[in-house]
């Protein structure tokens, strides 16, 4: 479905470019945070031996007990889930 967002503005000539070009910095911000978060998700990989999947399958049969380190990896997961989230939906979007 798609959806509009409407802003408005006395000067289109001169707002346009300045949405445009704000967008297109937070959209490589979230690129180098999906980055990050990717380096950090590796590293706990690297760590503990599993994927990040079997690591959630893991703790979510209570294989696992939670540990500190253990809350830190479901964050960062879910940083990622929400970080990619948030760059899909700009890439999606389209300035008229």
């Amino acid at each position: 479905m798609v959806e509009h967002l409407t802003i408005t503005t006395k000067d289109v000539a001169l707002l346009k470019p300045l949405v445009s070009s704000a967008l297109e910095h937070k959209k490589k911000m979230l690129a180098l945070g999906i980055a990050r978060t990717r380096e950090r998700l590796a590293a706990f990989e690297q760590t503990y031996g599993m994927t990040s999947p079997e690591f959630q399958r893991r703790l979510h049969s209570l294989e696992l007990v939670e540990t500190p380190d253990f809350t830190d990896w479901r964050m960062e997961i879910e940083a990622l889930r929400l970080l990619e989230s948030q760059h899909q939906a700009l890439d999606e979007a389209h300035l008229d």
